[in-house]
């Protein structure tokens, strides 16, 4: 309870000395007065009644003025001037034989409340969903991982809960039309894709899907998909390019299941044929353009050509080399930029490697340096110190580098032909014309766009396979 309230912006600075003191470190109160009022929470000021009980204890204020004192910092009432109360406190804490220092200490872990604060019920409830949460992870961790990817509430992307499933062991299916739900599914030590998270797909093709597999069974090929639930042809070909019609195709491949659409739109003649299958790198694009991420792999196994002769340790290894500098390797996942006291730009990022999640901070000489190159789906070389408080390793930074500029050694991700590329340009393919592309991955390569003439010869245009 206490831990999920006194994790808010304004209160950070009193974290560690609560932290601290949780470990056993001996404390004396502010002033004596607050010894029993803060006796569960070791001296600081937790809750939203703390400021109610503070006041009342130390400056005299009565409990209408109190509980005042506490609606006008969380925002929610403002009868009367903040500037009054404080002079109340400063006035009745002065009587009360406190110094002015110490009212100044006070006052500004009052002042921490301001804006997002809890009350002590609230930080119950919270606690109640942590341990439920825990314990649902702990035996049912597929279910819980598929629910809270399907929740879209999370604090990370869909790939990140993802990447943590496959380290707690977890299998990831792919979505597919006779096993999905519009859902993300968890069951045994597999999570199923769900169908939300294929892109322009929309709900009301996945109902229409889900409900006549519900009453009818199975699709038992890719045309009694077609017949039976009758997709609009963009919502089909997104699907075939996915993936999700792969367990219903026979012999057919991605490409020929793509002409036999065409041909059920009545456009086809004759015997359709059944083109080559897509390289690996073509459905590893498709899976970054359709789904967002590389669903059949972490996108550091894509860069491992690029790793070779760098020593580095992985995320799971951080607490053995505490105190000592590394080299990582991490996909970044979130970046949050902050300011030092003396207004300074600087950034805590969270970045994840195949072993594990992990934290490093940019202070503000080095963010300067490199905060040019941090970009979201970059895979990054991190050069720094670890640091490990109460536990926790966390990574100072000191260099950074892009992976993808690195000296590049070519790739073979199929046995069948040899390709060289980055990842990033695998990224550029599958999102380089929509808004908003980042301009390190726009200029990769320029578009390409392939048109296959008609197979008799009509001239007609088919579709971008």
């Amino acid at each position: 309870m206490i831990v999920s309230s006194l994790v808010r912006p304004a209160a950070i600075s009193f974290v560690h000395e609560f932290v601290r003191r949780a470990h056993g470190a001996l404390f004396d109160p502010l002033h004596p007065r607050l010894q029993e009022v803060l006796s569960e929470t070791y001296g600081i000021m937790v809750y939203q009644e703390d400021v109610t009980k503070v006041a009342m204890a130390l400056a005299g204020f009565t409990v209408e003025d109190a509980d005042q004192l506490r609606k006008i910092i969380s925002k929610k009432h403002k009868q009367k001037q903040l500037r009054d109360y404080r002079q109340q406190f400063y006035e009745g804490a002065d009587k009360h034989g406190a110094s002015h220092s110490v009212i100044d200490m006070i006052w500004a872990m009052i002042m921490s409340f301001a804006g997002y604060s809890f009350c002590k019920p609230h930080s119950a409830s919270y606690a109640q969903v942590s341990f439920k949460s825990a314990y649902l992870r702990v035996h049912y961790p597929a279910e819980f991982m598929a629910a809270v990817i399907s929740n879209e509430g999370g604090f990370y992307s869909a790939f990140a809960y993802l990447s943590e499933a496959r380290r707690m062991g977890l299998a990831i299916l792919p979505p597919d039309i006779n096993a999905s739900d519009w859902a993300y599914r968890g069951n045994g030590r597999t999570i199923r894709v769900g169908l939300m998270q294929v892109k322009t797909l929309t709900r009301a093709v996945v109902e229409r899907l889900t409900e006549e597999r519900a009453r009818s069974g199975s699709f038992r090929s890719f045309h009694d998909f077609l017949r039976r639930v009758r997709p609009e042809p963009a919502q089909a070909r997104t699907l075939i390019r996915a993936g999700c019609c792969d367990s219903i195709a026979g012999e057919l491949t991605r490409p020929g299941l793509l002409w036999r659409l065409y041909g059920f739109q009545g456009s086809g003649h004759g015997v359709l044929p059944i083109p080559e299958e897509y390289s690996a790198t073509k459905k590893l694009r498709h899976e970054i353009e359709i789904l967002g991420f590389p669903l059949s792999c972490h996108p550091l196994e894509l860069l491992r050509s690029q790793l070779v002769g760098l020593r580095y340790i992985h995320a799971s290894e951080m607490e053995r080399y505490a105190g000592r500098s590394v080299t990582m390797i991490g996909w970044l996942v979130t970046e949050k930029m902050t300011q030092t006291k003396d207004g300074e730009p600087m950034e805590f990022i969270t970045l994840e490697d195949t072993t594990a999640l992990y934290d490093a901070t940019l202070f503000p000489d080095v963010y300067r340096r490199v905060c040019q190159l941090l970009y979201p789906d970059q895979g990054f070389v991190l050069r720094g110190r670890i640091e490990q408080e109460f536990g926790v390793p966390t990574l100072t930074v000191e260099d950074l580098e892009c992976l993808s500029e690195r000296p590049f050694h070519r790739l073979t991700p199929s046995p069948e032909k040899e390709h060289s590329f980055r990842i990033n340009d695998l990224i550029w393919f599958a999102h380089g014309e929509q808004a908003g592309s980042s301009p390190i991955i726009r200029r990769r390569f320029p578009s390409r766009k392939v048109d296959l003439a008609h197979p008799e010869g009509s001239g007609r245009r088919l579709p971008r396979l």
